[in-house]
């Protein structure tokens, strides 16, 4: 077995660079903008372009005829795992990792079992840049293992292009009218996120740059993409008083991206459980009564189109509002009615939100992370119930000396407990600015209380959700959150 490895990584010898003139084309129409998985056949997934005065990076699908163009974000390479070989003895394949180690190679020479990515620039224009050159660089590699890409010279030396173990970025020139194709070695199964940039200088001068652009390589087999989710109900307690709030939250086992909620009662007396009218979030915040004693509470997790993915079992409010009176005692208070405020405030004990480690999206095109904005209470005692607006402003997240917009980060504002009488609302959804938007980095409204229904104390809280872009660097990133009330 090994010397056939050693035979297939000499074979990798042959000639590496050609121009080419155009691809036939046959029949078998694809769309561009699908999402696909590419897992065997010649693909140039690095196909660099130029356009109305801009440098883009595609990737070149020659999998299907007639071959089309594609974003990098709507494409997922997998190596698959028959890719796997043995490290070879030979100290110049030391790189690779220790010698008789499982690594996933795709060839530089095609195998028609595999897939064979490579790099292009044959469809750059001539005359446009200087050097008729372009500089391709691999900025950044995130993922369970090392990443190499290299070629061999005749005798079967290896000639690096990429390595991610000793340090990024990598950049090699590349001439304009170039296709060439390497070997491409991971590490390690699993997900991993490649970040390529291409550069170059115009004939005047001036400078272009694709910019970051990240592509997505899967390493043995997909993830499931309709994992079994189970959902259950937590935060539920044994007793609860009358006026007290209670908070229920869905959770699943596994996480999974599913975030479509709705929640629903069933009240004694009713026969069947019916929906919770607005409720579609991962958690349902409500007051207990005596009225709602003995009641049900389930939530259904939904797939596109309104298909169930997962129901909770339900769960059972028990309300207590029994007993005889205590000895008690008549304790009288005068308040002035001519003096009050407003005043927002946080448990100092309490006021650090951790967000768990952030996972690539399943589409692998950014970095996720969910959580919980530790409760804020507003007290109003003003005189005249004026109302009242608290709003909250997110500053930029830093580590060390890398910044990273607030605008990645949103919320969904919920009331988490109210004073009789107050009409405490939650402020709307703030989705992450991932695509567009500001997400928190402009003001936002977290709860309000019309004028004659704001006096008294209320708890506001809010789903976080964290959306950060794949070039967003390693480190612990942190970020402070201003809040105003008026």
């Amino acid at each position: 077995m090994r010397a056939r490895r050693l035979k297939r990584l000499a074979a990798a010898a042959s000639t590496l660079i050609a121009t080419v003139g155009g691809l036939v084309a046959v029949s078998g129409p694809a769309s561009a903008q699908e999402s696909v998985v590419l897992s065997t056949g010649h693909v140039d997934a690095v196909d660099v372009r130029y356009a109305e005065g801009r440098l883009v990076l595609k990737v070149h699908d020659d999998t299907v005829q007639p071959s089309v163009s594609r974003d990098p974000g709507n494409v997922v390479f997998q190596v698959l795992p028959q890719a796997a070989v043995e490290v070879p003895e030979l100290p110049e394949y030391a790189f690779l990792g220790p010698a008789g180690s499982t690594v996933w190679l795709l060839p530089m020479t095609q195998d028609p079992n595999l897939l064979w990515p490579g790099w292009n620039t044959t469809r750059l224009p001539s005359g446009v840049f200087r050097g008729e050159k372009v500089t391709l660089s691999l900025v950044d590699v995130s993922g369970p293992g090392r990443v190499s890409v290299f070629m061999t010279d005749p005798v079967g030396q290896p000639l690096i292009k990429f390595r991610s173990d000793d340090g990024l970025p990598d950049a090699i020139d590349v001439p304009a009218g170039t296709h060439a194709h390497a070997n491409w070695v991971f590490g390690a199964l699993g997900s991993y996120t490649l970040t390529f940039r291409a550069d170059a200088t115009l004939t005047d001068g001036r400078q272009v740059s694709t910019g970051p652009v990240a592509y997505r390589f899967v390493v043995g087999d997909l993830p499931d993409p309709d994992p079994q989710v189970q959902l259950s109900i937590q935060g539920l307690q044994p007793t609860y008083p009358p006026g007290a709030a209670v908070t229920l939250t869905a959770v699943q086992t596994p996480g999974s991206d599913l975030n479509r909620y709705r929640w629903f009662s069933k009240c004694p007396g009713a026969e069947e459980f019916t929906a919770v009218p607005g409720e579609t979030s991962a958690r349902y915040s409500f007051t207990a009564t005596a009225q709602l004693n003995n009641c049900q509470y389930l939530v259904r997790l939904y797939r596109d189109a309104g298909v169930v993915a997962a129901e909770s079992a339900p769960v059972t409010l028990n309300v207590d509002d029994a007993g005889a009176p205590a000895p008690s005692q008549t304790v009288t208070v005068t308040i002035d009615g001519t003096q009050g405020a407003l005043v927002v405030s946080v448990d100092p004990n309490d006021r650090t939100v951790a967000l768990p480690a952030a996972v690539l999206s399943s589409a692998g095109d950014r970095w996720q992370s969910t959580g919980d904005l530790r409760p804020v209470t507003v007290t109003d005692t003003r005189p005249g119930v004026p109302g009242w607006n608290v709003a909250g402003r997110l500053s930029d997240f830093t580590s060390g000396a890398t910044r990273v917009g607030g605008k990645y980060l949103g919320w969904a504002p919920t009331v988490l407990g109210q004073a009789d009488g107050q009409g405490v609302v939650a402020g709307p959804v703030v989705d992450p600015g991932f695509g567009s938007g500001n997400g928190l980095a402009a003001s936002s409204v977290l709860g309000s209380a019309p004028v004659g229904a704001g006096r008294g104390t209320a708890r506001l809280g809010a789903g976080l959700s964290l959306e950060l872009p794949t070039q967003t660097g390693a480190g612990q990133y942190t970020a402070t959150l201003t809040l105003t009330a008026i």
